[in-house]
């Protein structure tokens, strides 16, 4: 399988994707409206900024289904996972659907902050199964939130607190399921900068197999 990394950075707004080929969703109409029309600097309550996260996955919704309905042909090949990040002063919006994650890597510990919209998830949430089956299960690759299924897309949005020398890893299901935590953990550890950490999860999850497309964001909190 081919590798390949997908990251658009943009300023405080970070979005990996773990798209189909033929979604082409539009980074700067997603900025405009994450960063709303008020001035840049302007604080904006958290319930403000977690509503524009939503419009904003829900516009590229809009984008994916607009491609099915566009090319019927091809419909069963258009979708697309999504985790995002906003960073404002202290505070990281984090938003998902699917099984692409989020994780905090703080003091050398590896946290995750989203949770998986599949049905390993949720066997694992129901103790029917345990969290290392996720990796090998028959259905681990079946997911019940995604961008174009329906007109409306639930997002999950969750707060989380940041400090200097945190460090935010985004990355789709073709990076954690060849990269286990311990390993990603040591990786963000010591990389010298977040491109060379992306670089190494990237080369890391194809020598372990590579058996999907990775997307990865890593970012460094100063």
């Amino acid at each position: 399988w081919a590798v390949k990394t997908i990251s658009d950075e943009l300023k405080d707004l970070f979005v990996p994707t773990d798209r189909r080929k033929t979604v082409k969703l539009d980074p700067e109409e997603i900025e405009a409206i994450v960063a709303g029309r008020g001035a840049p600097t302007r604080k904006l309550v958290e319930t403000e900024m977690e509503d524009r996260i939503r419009r904003a996955i829900q516009r590229a919704n809009d984008v994916v289904r607009d491609i099915a309905r566009a090319k019927p042909d091809e419909a069963g090949d258009t979708g697309t996972t999504v985790t995002m990040a906003v960073v404002k002063g202290d505070v990281a919006y984090i938003a998902n659907v699917g099984d692409s994650r989020a994780y905090l890597l703080r003091d050398g510990q590896l946290k995750p902050i989203t949770q998986d919209h599949s049905i390993v998830a949720s066997l694992v949430k129901a103790g029917m199964i345990q969290p290392e089956e996720v990796y090998t299960h028959p259905q681990r690759n079946l997911i019940f939130r995604s961008l174009g299924a329906k007109p409306e897309v639930e997002v999950d949005v969750f707060r989380q607190e940041v400090h200097a020398g945190d460090r935010l890893l985004l990355c789709s299901d073709g990076l954690w399921e060849m990269v286990r935590d311990p390993e990603m953990a040591q990786i963000l550890e010591e990389a010298a900068g977040p491109k060379a950490a992306c670089q190494r999860l990237i080369d890391v999850a194809n020598d372990n197999g590579g058996q999907d497309n990775v997307a990865a964001v890593v970012v460094w909190i100063e």
